[in-house]
């Protein structure tokens, strides 16, 4: 049978929702085999963040080289700062077969939405507006004053929820990841994922 192309899993939801905590366990676990696509930022670098492990940190100058290229799958500012995904990386890695993991903003969300109509859209959502705003405030890199424009943002973020195609809460980060791995098995079995394959394979085109 012929191999199937990889897919695109896009994980996505407001800011400090624990995005980034629920991808590091997952790619923490023997049994997940997915590439993890390294979003690029021009935002300065958190303590304990990595270079080309967590982003790829460019100057405010070089990430708008990078959009006047079209090197971007997607971008958005964010809060003043950019995020966005280099392109050739995904498109090949899906080639070969492989699935891709990307954790970017509900902005960037939107944009690959429309050029990857067939990926996996899973929006993360937060158990209560109270609780995210405390994950957001115990980071304690935000001012009062970012943290009510990040709550502002979150708000209209959670009603954007529609363009999703699951919907996941972050209650426990382990709760989370498990119901994030069931989803992307049960999309490789989707009938449309894989017939036309199958049916060379059983030889009943």
């Amino acid at each position: 049978m012929e191999r199937e192309k990889g897919l695109l899993i896009v994980l996505s939801g407001p800011s400090g929702v624990g995005k980034g905590t629920v991808r590091k366990e997952i790619f923490s676990q023997t049994d997940v085999s997915f590439e993890y696509s390294i979003s690029a930022t021009s935002r300065k670098m958190r303590e304990g963040e990595v270079n080309g492990v967590d982003y790829f940190f460019k100057t405010r100058e070089d990430f708008e080289n990078m959009i006047k290229n079209e090197e971007l799958l997607e971008y958005t500012e964010y809060v003043g700062n950019y995020y966005g995904t280099p392109v050739d990386y995904v498109k090949q890695t899906l080639e070969e077969g492989k699935d891709v993991f990307l954790e970017i903003e509900v902005e960037g969300a939107k944009q690959v939405r429309k050029k990857f109509p067939e990926g996996l859209f899973i929006f993360l959502i937060p158990p209560s507006l109270t609780e995210l705003e405390n994950r957001i405030k115990t980071r304690g890199t935000e001012t009062d004053e970012l943290i009510r424009n990040r709550m502002a943002v979150a708000k209209d973020e959670l009603k954007m929820m529609s363009l999703y195609d699951y919907v996941v809460e972050n209650d426990k980060v382990e709760n989370a990841v498990n119901k994030i791995k069931a989803i992307v098995i049960a999309e490789h079995c989707r009938r449309f994922r894989v017939e036309q394959s199958l049916k060379k394979y059983l030889g009943v085109e």
